[in-house]
């Protein structure tokens, strides 16, 4: 049985580092995938729970010389969130001391002529602020690889060695025509340096996770509820199911639920990236986290824990940071022999130098070799842009799944759009009503005589009809005597006063009951053309009106679908309605395309052929979208819908705007291309670089220079997915 776990791993800093991990993740018996992050610090493995224990790929991770344990039990996305932050800073707290230790030492003696406390107070950073490099080295050294720490390592014990030397036996150098140099400034310098980048590097990762962080932050720490007829507040991790709690003006709704009392506008904000608050009140849905915006609600506890939908909103999106995009595996390839490859270049170097000038020029030359070629860079290009992208996709109330959902996101070349829910609201409802010439009755009794009798109908129709009349406050009107008629409508006799005999069907019940329907067909029959349904009402035998009744279009869907088709995109819409009305619908909102009357497994037919040499993206909300969203290269699911399409899908649409959609193919876009120029930059920088520091162009201090901010630089271009707007 396949199960997912994320370990926790610890020392990882660069990409050769993560690529190190994975590989022995990925080569172990009865793991199924791995991925391993670099910004998250974990490894989620997918696995045979009968091949393979967690312990064993702990110890996996363990013998690549890296420290993993096992995930603490019962620990909440929202706790986890919390640790995470808490780590981060302490890490930007030690980071501050170390880096202000090593450049203050490094001032220091580039003004100290004395050569013995120059060699006290670098020994002093190296042992402290530094010592993590080489201890890091020596164990990466001990498994018989080489990192990132390998490199600075080597390159700044280089020079603190020599300089030890020069400063305890000078003549040794000058006897032999060598310039007894010292290179303590350079040694702290290259360390604080570093470091200083590592701080910078520290900060904007606590930036790309931002948004995540605001929405743990979301879960109320307290909650109000009601017990034995008294109001108590608890901490929210005590609140059970079926538990009232009471919502106050301005406060945060502790937990999902459903309102039993009282009226508010809720701020959904947050969770769905709609700015206009949501009208609540009895029956409705509340969820955790929103803010209540102006009445007192009292509400019953449904859903709690991980199982709430801010739970499962943090919990995928931590997911989704912590998985891979597949152009990431361009930088790990790059990674595997980056380090091995740069201490070639070094050692070469040093020959080269050494032969044609000095040791002295050559042990300058390489150490600034080693310092410049940090592939932490690389390592970093894509994570970040995940991260970020992610983060600025739920503020816009769109989550995504994952690095391979979001590239393949930008690849798409064809929206296939299911009509009822996703282009339009999903709810029939009376849009038109023409009186007969000449009726002595008003559109409102019309109205609602015959919510009266379909009042008593399970139709879907009639749902339309009776939300018609309570939408325009009409009173109701009881009805008796109700007769269904099959494929043609209701009959029933109104109580009131001497009451009215009212059918409400088709033309073909309009005739049984002795009411000539001639007079308002020509209408009907627009009303039809325009994708309709024409529903006679008869009053007393008389005709007395048409209403026209329609699943109306969404009033941002003509807009979106005109924004998706500047992206170059290709629309379609599938329906299982009637031609005539899908094409109507069609009509309306611009798609030319249309196929109708399709069920689920032809829907998944049309989505294959679709697929020949195009990538389709599927957005749809129903039970029976599901297997098309699962077939399409990218699933969109409206969040407004079942969780079964959310289930499916790749990227879920948290309000049911079409606007979302948009969002999403171009937050997508953006993200691909700042991967791309991430990992265009980390490369080119070493292609500059290395060879400037091998011809002896660049001092090792401005070779650590430039490599603090090559890894600053790419999370700095990450995040100006921040300020994304669609």
């Amino acid at each position: 049985m396949a199960t997912k776990i994320t370990i926790p791993v610890t020392g990882m800093h660069c990409a050769g580092c993560q690529s190190r991990v994975q590989s022995a993740l990925t080569g172990t018996p009865g793991v199924a995938d791995a991925t391993v992050n670099l910004m998250l610090n974990n490894a989620t493995v997918t696995y045979d729970e009968s091949a393979v224990a967690p312990e064993q790929l702990v110890q996996t991770i363990q013998s690549t010389g890296y420290d993993a344990t096992l995930p603490t039990p019962g620990v909440s996305a929202f706790q986890e969130q919390e640790q995470q932050d808490q780590a981060h800073e302490r890490e930007l707290r030690e980071l501050k001391w170390k880096t202000g230790v090593s450049l203050a030492v490094a001032a220091t003696t580039m003004v100290l002529p004395m050569a013995w406390t120059q060699l006290v107070l670098t020994t002093l950073v190296v042992v402290w602020p530094g010592r993590h490099f080489y201890t890091r080295a020596w164990r990466a050294f001990r498994h018989h690889t080489a990192d990132m720490n390998t490199l600075i390592a080597v390159g700044t014990g280089a020079a603190y060695i020599y300089s030890v030397f020069a400063t305890i036996d000078p003549r040794f150098f000058l006897s032999r025509g060598l310039s007894a140099d010292l290179y303590y400034e350079a040694v702290a310098a290259i360390i604080g340096l570093i470091l200083l980048g590592s701080t910078f590097e520290a900060r904007a990762k606590r930036q790309t996770t931002k948004a995540l962080r605001a929405l743990a932050d979301l879960q109320p720490k307290t909650v109000r509820v009601l017990r034995d007829l008294k109001e108590l507040e608890i901490p929210v991790e005590q609140l059970e199911k079926g538990d009232i709690f009471v919502v106050r003006p301005g406060e945060r709704i502790p937990a999902d639920g459903e309102v039993i009392s009282g009226s508010t506008a809720v701020d959904e904000s947050m969770l769905t990236g709609e700015s206009m608050p949501v009208a609540k009140t009895k029956g409705d849905r509340i969820v955790g986290g929103t803010i209540n915006r102006t009445g007192a609600l009292k509400a019953l506890a449904t859903t709690l824990g991980s199982a709430s939908a801010l739970a499962r909103i943090v919990q995928l999106m931590r997911d989704a940071q912590g998985s891979r995009a597949p152009i990431q595996n361009l930088a790990d390839r790059v990674s595997r022999v980056f380090v091995p490859v740069v201490m070639s270049i070094a050692i070469a170097t040093f020959v080269v130098w050494f032969v044609a000038a000095d040791p002295v020029r050559a042990t300058v030359a390489a150490i600034s070799v080693l310092i410049i070629a940090c592939p932490c860079a690389m390592g970093l290009a894509v994570p970040t842009a995940l991260m970020v992208a992610t983060g600025k996709g739920a503020q816009l109330g769109v989550l995504i799944k994952g690095g391979e959902a979001l590239q393949r996101a930008h690849e798409v070349d064809v929206i296939v759009l299911d009509k009822t829910g996703t282009v339009t609201v999903g709810r029939p409802s009376v849009v038109h009503v023409t009186l007969a010439a000449g009726s002595k009755h008003t559109e409102a009794d019309v109205l609602a005589l015959a919510a009266g009798v379909e009042s008593l109908s399970e139709h879907p129709l009639a749902d339309a009809i009776v939300g018609a009349a309570r939408d325009r406050g009409l009173t109701s009107v009881h009805a008796r005597d109700f007769e269904s008629r099959t494929g043609r409508g209701v009959v029933a006799r109104t109580a009131e006063g001497q009451g009215h005999r009212v059918a409400v069907g088709n033309a073909s019940l309009m005739r049984e009951v002795g009411a000539e329907p001639s007079g308002l067909e020509a209408e009907a029959q627009r009303l039809a053309a325009a994708g309709h349904t024409p529903v006679f009402v008869a009053i007393d035998n008389d005709v007395a009106g048409v209403l026209g009744i329609a699943d109306p279009v969404k009033p941002e869907a003509r807009a979106a679908i005109a924004s998706l088709k500047r992206m170059g995109l290709e629309v379609v819409m599938l329906s299982g309605d009637a031609r005539g009305t899908a094409e109507a619908v069609a009509r309306q909102v611009g798609i030319e395309r249309v196929v109708a009357e399709v069920l689920p497994e032809q829907k998944v037919a049309l989505i294959r052929q679709l697929q020949s040499g195009k990538v389709v993206a599927m957005i749809g909300d129903g039970i029976n979208d599901a297997p098309a969203l699962a077939q399409a290269d990218v699933g969109i699911a409206i969040g407004t819908g079942t969780d079964i399409a959310m289930e499916a899908a790749d990227i879920t649409l948290m309000r049911g705007d079409l606007g979302a959609a948009v969002a999403a193919i171009a937050l997508a876009r953006r993200t691909m291309r700042l991967m791309k120029q991430n990992l265009f930059w980390a490369f080119i920088y070493n292609v500059i670089g290395i060879p400037l520091a091998a011809l002896g162009l660049l001092s090792p201090v401005i070779a650590s220079a430039a490599m603090a901010f090559s890894s600053v630089s790419v999370v700095g271009n990450s995040l100006r997915l921040r300020r994304f707007h669609a």
